[in-house]
């Protein structure tokens, strides 16, 4: 299930953090439009010229939430965000949302997180792009649904159709500890990994996206996606924890020992 959409603001490009600077050659290039090279990021400080924290608006009625950067935070190297009971917007709730500026092609996507806990949430690390961005709505998600915690929903959207969903079990619970997540994303194939196990895998073209994309982390909750996420229950602030993002070009070695590239090359 999509539910996105997203207000416009400007791209810019990183200068720091940034792992390789120069394409080797015979790496394969990226899709038109795909700027951003690879990257390790473990939030020891939030470089807000490479990361935009979305802020003032909620992504439709079915989000009970309002985007908000004050429920967003750095805390020892790890990336905190909070759900809670605010007056935020037209919005009973404040969430939040980290989306880089940049967008990247086919490669290896990477993150390190522990779940929120909730009936009625949504904690997610996927790539997107869509029509605000004046582009067909394309994306690649790991969305730990709050009715279950115990697993993780693996799904790709190619031109705004989905329907290509899979449920992941995650050993202890997405919730309880962190865990790896991946996607390795390539023009005839789709992998997506947990705990650097492979759970998935897509060979058929036509449902894997082709379009740039910005990478995303975000927790946000509903009411009425009871079928879904569960029903909405709250009890007070809950949080998401990211530890790491890490994006790595096709072709490139891994770039930290517990990437999954380093156990599968």
């Amino acid at each position: 299930m999509s539910t996105r959409s997203r207000a416009p603001h400007g791209t810019l490009s990183r200068s720091l953090l940034l792992v390789s600077l120069v394409i080797t050659p015979g790496v394969a290039m990226a899709q038109d439009g795909a700027t951003g090279r690879s990257f390790v990021e473990e939030f020891d400080t939030l470089d807000r010229s490479f990361w935009y924290v979305s802020d003032g608006w909620s992504n439709g009625d079915h989000q009970n939430c309002t985007w908000s950067k004050q429920q967003l935070t750095l805390d020892n190297g790890t990336l905190q965000l909070e759900f809670a009971k605010a007056e935020a917007g037209e919005r009973d709730y404040a969430c939040a949302e980290l989306q880089s500026r940049t967008r990247y092609g086919y490669g290896t996507y990477e993150v390190r997180m522990r779940a929120a806990s909730g009936s009625g949430l949504n904690s997610a690390f996927f790539s997107y792009i869509g029509p605000v961005d004046k582009q067909p709505h394309d994306e690649l998600d790991f969305e730990v649904l709050g009715k279950d915690s115990s697993q993780v929903q693996v799904n790709q959207y190619v031109s705004g159709r989905g329907g290509n969903e899979k449920m992941v079990p995650v050993a202890g619970g997405a919730d309880k500890d962190f865990h790896d997540y991946a996607f390795i994303w390539e023009q005839q194939r789709l992998r997506y990994f947990v705990d650097g196990k492979l759970v998935h895998e897509v060979t058929d073209a036509t449902k894997i996206p082709s379009h740039p994309q910005k990478i995303f982390v975000s927790l946000w909750g509903s009411d009425n996606l009871v079928g879904w996420l569960g029903p909405f229950s709250y009890a007070g602030p809950v949080s998401m924890a990211v530890d790491r993002i890490a994006y790595t070009a096709p072709g490139e070695d891994c770039r930290f020992p517990q990437s999954v590239l380093c156990e599968i090359e």
